[in-house]
């Protein structure tokens, strides 16, 4: 019963960093490359329009849509790891 709680209690620690991280680069990109760093990136084109506006309208929204695959991605790697693949 302790190595299967210690294998639980693992498993849950891993899923918890993996959304720690997740969570660490949605913010960095939404907030920080939006909104705090977005006088920085004014001065660099892309797509028509500077740099921090495409990442407040279009680059926090696709990150968020990467982030969902790559965790799906990664949970199913864990899922393996533990033996809790279906």
């Amino acid at each position: 019963m302790d190595e299967k709680k210690s294998n639980a209690e693992a498993y849950w620690a891993a899923n918890l960093r993996l959304i720690a991280g997740c969570l660490v680069v949605w913010a960095l990109v939404s907030y920080g490359a939006a909104i705090l760093l977005r006088p920085l990136l004014s001065g660099i084109a892309i797509g028509g329009t500077d740099l921090g506006f495409w990442f407040a309208q279009q680059g926090s929204i696709l990150t968020f849509i990467g982030i969902i695959f790559f965790y799906a991605w990664k949970m199913n790697r864990l899922d393996k790891q533990f033996g809790l693949e279906e």
